[in-house]
């Protein structure tokens, strides 16, 4: 018995998209998609759950709760660089530039300080796991991983942590491709690369994916690319990614990150690609704060073009979505902060992915959990994790209206409250000196 596990328990409102559908009649679902249910747990699990009699639970208070969210894409090694590295600009080429050169100064102790913030505000937020990209070619790329795949032992049993190789995808074309994906292997990562504008000439992009599709699978590994950043050559990679997997008959489990393009393309021609992603079981991250951020601008014009993964027309088609929050204070974007309740509501926003609805949730929550492999999918369950985020809201306008104070639960036991939900030194001692006289 984990001595850290204690027991209780809980009346609350959960999504029914978040309890298991075996479970049978649980009593009324809402307008906005909740159940009330009374949860209890012991030794760190769900022991019980139950339904509330619909008088009860019509006349009392319940505070709305999520099970712990995933983070399905994020760049731990330049995390908080913004400062440093500003890209106010917002362009991808500035922020290429500022990477490049942040990359050339960076050390293991900065990407130990700059995971171990991250991981923490994560924790603390209620994420339970995050998918890392790691700039894994140039001087930075050994110190960075070193560094990251110390934070996923000294994290295990909190956050899991797990790590992709970024690099050029024609780097899997080299020997030292080769070696890398042996090297990752080995540590229990993810194969990963760029495909988008500029598109390499000829077959060289087709010869590359398919390299890299090959020691995926030699080696055993999931793929997890960048795709279709752009708002020009719209769905050109993943258009190819669906080509070579198909072609190649690769079961390895891909995942296409970003996919913005995508959303250029008129129906006629995104129906039938959407529908050949499904076909064949590749994954879409859509990650709309950094593309919405730095797509679609036109110098001294407010954008109107808004180019992001079409997550509803990707969900239509069965593909499994799910959605991250890329950068976060770093040249590509300036904001976030590891939140991933503040996410849910700027998507909501972004994106109209709604959370009263199962397919406005799951890209948060099973989804994600599905296209990163986790042991949990996130439902709630008896012998599942006694995991909760519970907020001070009791239903979804109240989520929405602004960022709800939460408690998070985790193996039974509470954390305390994150750092955005206690008092800011920068403002203490205001408002305690006595008014001046007139």
């Amino acid at each position: 018995m984990d001595p850290r596990a204690g027991s209780g328990g809980l009346r609350l409102r959960i999504p029914r998209a978040l309890v298991d559908a075996r479970l049978g009649p649980l009593g009324p679902v809402d307008a906005d998609g909740l159940v009330a249910l009374e949860l209890r747990w012991a030794e760190g699990r769900i022991t019980d759950l139950r339904p509330l009699e619909a008088a009860a639970a019509a006349g009392e208070a319940l505070p709305l709760a999520l099970t712990p969210p995933v983070e399905p894409h994020a760049h731990l090694d330049k995390a908080f660089t913004a400062l440093a590295h500003p890209n106010w600009e917002g362009t991808m080429a500035r922020a290429l530039q500022r990477n490049q050169q942040e990359h050339g100064e960076r050390s293991a102790a900065q990407v130990l300080e700059r995971g171990e913030r991250a991981l923490d505000l994560a924790w603390r937020q209620g994420l339970r796991a995050i998918r890392s990209h790691v700039d894994s070619v140039g001087p930075a790329a050994t110190p960075s991983w070193e560094a990251l795949l110390e934070l996923r032992q000294r994290w295990a049993g909190r956050v899991e942590l797990q790590l992709v190789a970024l690099v050029p995808l024609s780097h899997w074309l080299t020997p030292q491709g080769e070696e890398l994906a042996r090297w990752v292997s080995d540590r229990g990562g993810v194969l990963g690369g760029v495909l988008g504008p500029p598109y390499a000439s000829g077959l060289a992009d087709r010869e590359a994916l398919a390299a890299l599709l090959a020691l995926a699978e030699r080696f055993g590994v999931g793929v997890d690319l960048h795709v279709d950043e752009a708002d020009c050559m719209p769905a050109q990679g993943v258009a190819l990614v669906v080509r070579q997997v198909l072609e190649q008959r690769s079961v390895v489990p891909l995942v296409c990150s970003h996919a913005a393009s995508l959303a250029l393309l008129p129906e006629r021609r995104l129906a039938p690609l959407t529908e050949q992603l499904a076909q064949a079981g590749i994954g879409v991250v859509a990650l709309p704060l950094t593309n919405l951020w730095l797509l679609g601008r036109r110098p001294g014009r407010t954008p109107l073009l808004r180019v992001q993964a079409p997550i509803r027309s990707l969900q239509r088609a069965g593909v499994e979505v799910a959605i991250g929050a890329d950068n976060v204070q770093d040249p590509w974007f300036p904001g976030s902060d590891f939140d991933p309740l503040e996410l849910m509501r700027q998507a909501a926003i972004t994106s109209h992915v709604v959370p009263t609805r199962r397919q406005g949730l799951t890209p948060f929550t099973t989804a994600a959990s599905r296209l990163l492999g986790l042991d949990w999918d996130g439902v709630l369950r008896q012998g599942a994790p006694a995991d909760l985020v519970v907020l001070d809201a009791t239903d979804w306008t109240g989520f929405l209206a602004r960022t709800p104070h939460r408690r998070v639960l985790r193996a039974g036991r509470w954390l305390e409250p994150p750092p955005r939900e206690q008092p800011s030194p920068l403002l203490a001692g205001m408002g305690t000196a006595p008014a001046p006289s007139c």
